[in-house]
């Protein structure tokens, strides 16, 4: 359902349980990311064992967050994890490049049509990847004939160091949402004239 980064605690995958039984210790992929349950939490914050089916439940131990909506299922070995999430990964490398080239083909021609239509690239940064989803589709949406919108990177977590090099090589601008960015992404935006906005 959702998916965040804690503090505390790490990757944390919110799941509604469909078939069979969630345990702690089960090696799950979710989308493109892996790992072995750690913990699991019920919608009342108790830690439990198992979940079973129709059960919310929050889930410890991913690698990295997985997207809002992707299905989380039980593998039987590391090995097997390991080899779907390298496929999925590689697939969505793919899609990622035809979708940057097929964008960059559109851009050229709509400054051809536009007179050099400009062009806005910024960095989301969220606290959940429901709230980039979000974000992501009401910028798109804000795109007009003289400026475009470019989402050149999207992530969970705090705005860090190699979001605002990113931001910077690319005189982008990197918006946060329910994020900070930590000191020392502050002062190197500080540095380079990197605009951040909360």
């Amino acid at each position: 359902i959702e998916a965040k980064l804690d503090r505390g605690r790490g990757v944390v995958a919110t799941v509604l349980v469909q078939r069979g039984t969630l345990k702690v210790g089960d090696i799950v992929v979710a989308g493109a990311e892996w790992g072995r349950v750690r913990a699991l939490t019920d919608d009342k914050g108790k830690k439990v064992d198992s979940a079973g089916p129709a059960a919310p439940i929050e889930v410890l131990g991913l690698n990295a967050t997985p997207l809002a909506g992707d299905e989380l299922l039980v593998v039987e070995s590391e090995g097997r994890a390991r080899d779907v999430t390298a496929f999925r990964q590689q697939k969505r490398r793919t899609a990622v490049a035809a979708a940057s080239a097929r964008g960059t083909v559109e851009q050229i021609f709509s400054r051809i049509a536009a007179g050099e239509a400009k062009e806005l690239p910024v960095v989301v940064k969220a606290d959940v990847q429901g709230s980039i989803e979000a974000i992501a589709g009401t910028l798109q949406k804000l795109s007009t004939e003289e400026v475009a919108v470019r989402l050149l990177h999207t992530g969970v977590g705090a705005i860090n160091e190699s979001d605002v090099t990113l931001a910077n090589a690319s005189r982008a601008a990197v918006i946060g949402f329910n994020v900070r960015a930590n000191p020392q992404a502050r002062e190197l935006a500080r540095r380079d004239g990197v605009d951040i906005r909360y």
